[in-house]
């Protein structure tokens, strides 16, 4: 059999169709998943492995897209160690007891089997439901400075006030925590992939919040270490930040097999900024709240951009947006399967 064609385009391989996943594909714009997931703690669902496959699952049956992903979460394994995480509705995580000082990172201890048990037995049972269509899963994890960004602010924040200034009156502090961050999320990639999934997305969601000096001081050289750390597991990985036009450079020399580019960089720009390498988006996730006719359009104008260069995953810029209606996405996928023509073999 020969391998999907979602690893191959993230090689750079020819293809017979342009794959396309969405971030955030399972969760609230489904009615399938609010029926099911109800009202309850998402944190107990990503506890609970026969309804956290399920929920990966519901997107894949819907969409037909050639990729699933774990539903999880990049605090799941900060949850485990028990470093005080929740996750509030309409806002996201919250850390009760922020990060502060030294003492803070003696909570930060090695990941064991035990604490993953239930991340790697949802992984088996995804992959096992998908052995049918040889659809590839994707693991994932939180950049160590997008990590260290909700730990050390206690949740989202748009100044990160509190994160820049540990990184510059505390720099060695700042090195410490991201040092402890990488071991952390080395260990949850890599029992990912052990247990079964056949790709790796990095997320540095707020790495946009830096400037170039300061992400190439404080952030690239976490992320590259955590990137060299899983390259022997021979599975592509994806880098990807929202807001990181300007850094795509800098970002790509972390070595990703694959670079996400978000909505504010036109594709083609996106894939000369990252040195040419496979590239995975770049629609706006808004442009599929106008409903089909909008996020058809929206979807060939990627495609365009694109052109016939080998190693495009198409995707959304950032997550699928929870007031999207599915018929908008079910038709991006028809539209990308049929007339996407990067690297089509």
């Amino acid at each position: 059999m020969s391998e999907p064609v979602f690893l191959r385009a993230c090689r750079g391989e020819s293809v017979s169709h342009v794959p396309v996943w969405f971030m955030r594909q399972a969760g609230r714009s489904l009615p399938e998943y609010r029926e099911l997931r109800g009202t309850g703690s998402i944190l107990e669902a990503f506890a609970d492995p026969a309804l956290a496959c399920e929920l990966t699952m519901q997107p894949v049956r819907r969409y037909g897209v050639d990729a699933a992903i774990l539903f999880s979460d990049i605090i799941v394994p900060y949850h485990a160690l028990g470093f005080g995480v929740d996750v509030v509705p309409g806002r996201g995580p919250v850390i009760a007891d922020p990060f502060t000082s030294a003492a803070d990172l003696e909570r930060l201890r090695d990941l064991t089997d035990v604490d993953l048990a239930h991340v790697t037995e949802t992984v088996d049972r995804v992959v096992k439901e998908l052995e049918a269509t040889d659809t590839p899963l994707i693991g994932f994890a939180g950049a160590p400075f997008t990590v260290a960004s909700y730990l050390v602010e206690g949740g989202p924040t748009r100044e990160f006030a509190l994160i820049k200034t540990l990184m510059h009156t505390q720099p060695l502090l700042f090195d410490l925590l991201l040092e402890r961050l990488c071991d952390i999320t080395v260990s949850f990639l890599r029992a990912q992939v052990a247990h079964g999934a056949r790709a790796v997305q990095l997320f540095d969601s707020w790495a946009g919040a830096l400037t170039r000096d300061e992400y190439r001081r404080f952030a690239l050289p976490a992320t590259e270490r955590v990137l060299t750390s899983v390259a022997d597991l021979g599975v592509p990985t994806i880098l990807f930040g929202v807001g990181t036009g300007e850094l795509l450079d800098l970002m790509s020399s972390a070595n990703s097999t694959v670079m996400g580019i978000d909505w504010h960089v036109e594709l083609d720009e996106g894939r000369r900024r990252a040195g040419g390498r496979p590239v995975q988006g770049n629609l706006d996730p808004a442009r599929c709240l106008g409903g089909v006719d909008a996020a058809v359009q929206g979807a060939r104008e990627v495609l365009v951009r694109a052109g016939g260069a080998p190693g495009h995953i198409f995707n959304l810029g950032h997550g699928v947006l929870p007031s999207t209606d599915p018929s908008a996405l079910e038709a991006v996928v028809r539209v990308v399967h049929e007339e996407g023509r990067a690297g089509v073999s």
